[in-house]
């Protein structure tokens, strides 16, 4: 295998790479030959993941926060990621866009609308009546629940340990460096390159799919615009289109592509939704904004351990509860996010404290996501009509964007904006921000994917960069043609499946960081230094 990488020009471990892409390959062409069984088998995992485990996902990213908040606020706080003389490379602001353009941009448009839309129009809590006030604030809070805190949890946990381990021990740019004070130099071993072969095609999947939600999204607004038949050619066409606009990216390195890129999409972004904010109900959204903090840390507790037992109970629902379909797809589709994201937000925070790494990649992000969701979330709901005496009033126009969320989700924002002036340049506008929503995941992930392969910060040779890129476009465009016209509950079923093993190694990476702590010699002056690999045996 390693004449085989230099004869090819690549610089990279050859059993991780080869491994992966051999895998990645195997599923497409099951994929082609198979697409029903392969179909089936994904449905039958996740039902029997969602069934059995879904309490684990829940479970498990209340302890995640629990513990990140410890390490925050404990002695170990102080610690800097990287040698005692290290600051940080990038400004607060820079960081800031570059790890929430590369973690769920695409995620707040597509959601921003369709979800506080589909729990007020259908609420998941016994005995709330669809459309009514305590419909309206019981969907921004499980919306915000599940974009908020929790979510940027699983990103924050692997993010800190990777930071920890690579940038403190300088050890490898690798998901298995984590594990060192675990297994020691058996992470150089067959134990270690699994798991990074795992971390590798876990993140093909998560950012699949994120590519499929994005491309569902572009194909609903060119249709809304131009009357394109919104089908699955359709997105297949967006897909290798914004595949080789995130490749061009890809070849300009870290600095210059993600950055601008990110820096450009968060600008674009703010711009939508301050736009929204001014053209629309005002001073209800300034309230609704206050209020929904109030909702959301009101409700927290509730719903961070809801984990809707009694479902069974009612046979109108499914097996797996209204959460097999939102809450635990989130977190399963998230986790598989998080190796990408972790060494992403790693790479980008060197020299950062864990103080200051914790509470800015948790707290930034959220509030940003709050604000959002309470601008898109509480408009939306206005203007189909909360209560009965508004949606009385307001006759044939009560229940619109409702209406096209039932249709189609990816739908949502854009009926949303045809309440609004010059909608069909705001529709265009949308299309544009997830595109290059879509392009700064695919790049960011593509160059993570790669460091993984290499186990160093510098960029592999441009084909081997492209070759990841290219690999992300193809497993989407396959997910969309298995997906077929079952959309989004394919891609549930799939992420589901591949995410459970992912949930289990980020799990395990708390004893890791737990045993990296205690080796620091925290009541002397060596705080800050880097330490000796050796203090784990």
């Amino acid at each position: 295998m390693h004449s085989l990488v230099r004869k090819l020009g690549l610089r990279t471990d050859p059993y991780i790479f080869f491994i992966s892409a051999l895998f990645m390959v195997a599923f497409v062409i099951l994929l082609v030959i198979a697409p029903g069984p392969i179909g089936d088998a994904f449905a039958a995992g996740r039902e029997w993941i969602t069934v059995n485990l879904g309490w684990f996902f829940i479970l498990g990213v209340n302890v995640w926060l629990g513990f990140l908040i410890w390490a925050a606020m404990s002695r170990h706080g102080h610690i800097r990621l990287g040698p005692r003389d290290s600051r940080p490379e990038y400004s607060n602001l820079s960081w800031f866009t570059m790890l929430f353009a590369g973690g769920i941009g695409t995620v707040l448009m597509f959601w921003g609308v369709a979800e506080p839309i589909s729990h007020f129009s259908k609420p998941p809590l016994p005995g709330v009546e669809p459309y009514s006030t305590q419909a309206a604030q019981d969907a921004m809070s499980i919306a915000i629940y599940h974009l908020g805190l929790h979510t940027w949890t699983i990103f924050t946990l692997p993010g800190l340990a990777f930071a920890y381990f690579i940038n403190r021990y300088d050890l490898p740019i690798r998901v298995s460096s984590v594990f060192y004070p675990l297994l020691k130099e058996r992470i150089y071993g067959p134990w270690g390159k699994a798991i990074d072969i795992a971390a590798i095609l876990g993140t093909l999947f998560g950012v699949a799919v994120s590519l499929g939600l994005g491309s569902s999204q572009i194909a609903a607004g060119l249709s809304a615009l131009f009357g394109l038949r919104d089908d699955t050619v359709l997105k297949v066409i967006i897909l290798t289109v914004l595949t080789g606009v995130a490749v061009g990216s890809i070849t300009a390195g870290l600095d210059k592509g993600v950055k601008f890129l990110s820096n450009l999409n968060i600008g674009m972004a703010v711009a939508l939704m301050v736009f929204v904010l001014v053209t629309g109900s005002t001073l209800f959204l300034l309230r609704g904004v206050v209020e929904t903090f109030g909702l959301y840390f009101e409700n927290l507790p509730r719903l961070a351990f809801w984990n809707d037992m009694l479902a069974d109970e009612n046979p109108a629902t499914p097996s797996w509860g209204w959460q097999g379909s939102w809450t635990v797809f989130y977190w399963a589709w998230t986790v598989t996010w998080s190796p990408f994201i972790g060494l992403f937000v790693a790479r980008i925070s060197r020299g950062r404290t864990i103080r200051e790494f914790v509470f800015g990649v948790l707290a930034a992000p959220s509030l940003f996501t709050l604000i959002w969701f309470a601008i898109f979330g509480w408009q939306a709901m206005d203007f189909d009509g909360i209560g009965p005496a508004a949606r009385a009033a307001m006759g044939d126009q009560a229940g619109q964007i409702s209406a096209a969320v039932a249709q189609s989700v990816p739908l949502a924002m854009f009926a949303f904006f045809e309440h609004f002036p010059w909608a069909g340049f705001l529709q265009g506008f949308g299309v544009v921000i997830v595109a290059i929503f879509f392009a700064t995941s695919a790049d960011s992930a593509s160059l993570v994917v790669d460091m993984l392969c290499t186990g160093t910060p510098e960029p592999g040779p441009v084909p081997q960069r492209v070759f990841w890129g290219v690999a992300q476009g193809l497993v989407a465009v396959m997910l969309i043609v298995l997906a077929g016209d079952a959309g989004l509950t394919a891609l549930q079923q799939v992420i589901t499946v591949v995410g459970l093993p992912i949930f289990i190694l980020v799990s395990m990476m708390i004893p890791s960081l737990i045993r990296g702590f205690a080796a620091e010699d925290i009541d002397h002056v060596t705080i800050g230094k880097r330490p000796r690999l050796s203090e784990f045996d």
